[in-house]
Parts: structure tokens; sequence; C-alpha cells
């Protein structure tokens, strides 16, 4: 009986909310002017089995009627229809595919199209790689406010890759995208104050783009704040801050804030305990971090055997418990 009432469970999970008829009833009329038609409603009607809007979720319909729409120059649908091709959802992943139509969304001033555009030509899906490109719809979108354009947009001046290399240009469009929230903007404009690139050093500058990213959970920005309070750069000496920071990275696996943590334990600064030093140290060298090793191999000749014991074992509990303290990448 339990195993019938999971299996009834799963299905009415798979299905739509059907006691909403006004979901319904929207379904139908939407259907019956894209019998008759009608671009918007056909739009809309490939969004409705997409997201399973008052009718059972059916890629394969959603892709249908966005084709409809999008062969009647529809940039919505154009848009949309190039996702489907480009995440293979209702049909197969084709990213020429995707790449025409977005360009076709993109040429009618389509925002999202002419970053996803962009992208594909920094790739080289479905087009062939050309940084000028790139640059020439990032551009596009940025100037329509994307902010994943003006980040991308400041990297390619920032690298010299389809633009001349340009930080003062660089920090401007990540400026744009930072004020917009983009965690990764956030970071690379504290960067920028932090080494004097495109705009003066300044440290106060630093910290303050660093840590709204870093609040966004960004790991390098997490270390860089850690790194600003260890060192005292435009903010008073707290070590205490330090290791709050960089254990928040050192938990995502960011190896050089495991090996930081590990000397804040190490030499009593904010915290003071072997154990965890030789704890943090094992881990960074189980990413693949000789300074990690040097350091464990280092701390290991003043602890005695138990300590070890202990360091090893509290290595292994604290990796069961975030396996994202061991960086995959």
């Amino acid at each position: 009986m339990k195993t019938v009432l999971t299996a009834l469970l799963a299905i009415c999970l798979c299905l739509p909310l059907m006691g909403d008829d006004a979901a319904k009833k929207k379904f139908e009329k939407m259907k019956a002017l894209a019998m008759k038609g009608s671009v918007v409603a056909q739009y809309n009607l490939g969004r409705m089995y997409r997201d399973g809007d008052g009718v059972f979720k059916n890629h394969k319909e959603a892709v249908k009627w966005y084709r409809k729409a999008s062969e009647q120059g529809y940039a919505d649908a154009q848009y949309n229809l190039g996702v489907m091709y480009d995440d293979g959802e209702g049909v197969p992943q084709d990213f020429k595919e995707a790449a025409k139509w977005y360009r076709k969304a993109a040429e009618q001033g389509y925002a999202d199209a002419q970053y996803n555009l962009g992208v594909m030509y920094d790739k080289g899906e479905g087009v062939l790689e050309d940084d000028k490109e790139a640059v020439k719809w990032f551009r596009k979108a940025a100037e329509q406010g994307r902010a994943s354009a003006q980040f991308n947009l400041g990297n390619m001046y920032a690298s010299g890759r389809g633009a001349q290399k340009d930080f003062k240009e660089a920090v401007k469009c990540w400026r744009e995208a930072a004020k917009q929230g983009h965690a990764s903007a956030q970071f690379n404009l504290g960067h920028a104050y932090y080494q004097g690139k495109g705009v003066p050093k300044d440290f106060k500058a630093a910290m303050k783009w660093y840590r709204k990213s870093a609040k966004q959970g960004d790991a390098t920005a997490q270390y860089q704040v850690g790194l600003i309070y260890e060192k005292g750069q435009g903010v008073e000496v707290d070590f205490k801050e330090a290791v709050k920071w960089y254990r928040k990275a050192a938990e995502q696996g960011f190896v050089d804030a495991q090996i930081n943590l590990g000397v804040m334990y190490f030499e009593g600064q904010g915290v003071l305990d072997d154990v965890t030093a030789y704890a943090w140290w094992n881990i960074a060298a189980a990413n693949g971090s000789a300074t990690g090793k040097k350091n464990k191999d280092i701390i290991a000749k003043r602890m005695t055997a138990d300590q070890i014991a202990e360091g090893q074992k509290l290595s292994r509990e604290m990796i069961k418990k975030n396996p994202k303290l061991l960086n995959k990448k």
C-alpha cells in the first residue's frame, strides 16, 4: 500500500494544478488565439508549455509554438527558441541553431539575445570564435543595462581581447555591473582599486566592493576581505574578522584561504589551536597545495602523535560535514 501511495504522490507532483480553473481557461483561450495565427499568443502558448502553466509541461510543444512565433519575427520567441536549442530542451542540443535564433532576436535589439550571442562568439560555440564579434554584442547588450554583458565587456577590455587593452574602460564597465549587484563585477572592481589598475590604489574602496561581493558568497572576495583585515589595509588590523572571512572562503574549498586560516591558528592570530591548524593544512594539501603540505609537516614537529591523529580525524570530520572543502576543480 505504501508503494502505491508513493507512486501516486510522484505522479501528482508531476501534474499541473488541474483545479486551477483560471489557469486552464487562460491556456485554452491562448491556444485558440495561437491557432488563429496571433504571434503574441503563439509565444505565450510556448511559454505556458515550457512552464507547465495551465497545461502539462511539454518542452517539445513549447519549441513548436516558439518556432511559429519566431518565424513571424517575434523577438521574445526567437530568443527563447535559441535558449531551447542552447540547453537541449525539447530538441537535441544544437549551438548553431541557438546562435541562429539568438542572432535574429539580437538584430532586433533584444538585450538577452545580444548577450548570449556574445557568449557564443567568446566561446566559439555554434560560431567561429571571434573576440571582436563578442565585444560587439556584449557592448550592445551592455548599453541596454545588461549587467552580465557589462561584466564580460569589462573583462574583454582588461585582457585586450577583441578590443585594445584599457583598464579604465574595464573599470567603467565593471562599475556599471557592480552597481546592479553583479558579484563578480564587484570583486573585479574591488581588485582594480586594490591593485591600482584603471583607478588610483584605494584600499578602502577595494574593501567596499570586496565586501559586497563577499556577502554574496564569492569565495575569492571573502579571501580578500580576510587578507585586508589581517594586513590592516585601509582598516584596523582585526584577526578575528580575518579568521571569519578566511573560514567562509576555506569552507568553499578556496585553498589559499585554507592555508591562511591554518596560519592564523598556528600563530594564535584571532585563534590558537595547533590541531585545527594541522587540519586545515591537511585539507589544503589534499587539494594539491605544496604550501599546505609544507606547513603541515612543520607544525607536526611540535605536535604529539596523539595531536596529529586528532588533527587527521578533525580533517576527516570536517570534509564529511562539508564536502566542498575538497576542491574538485
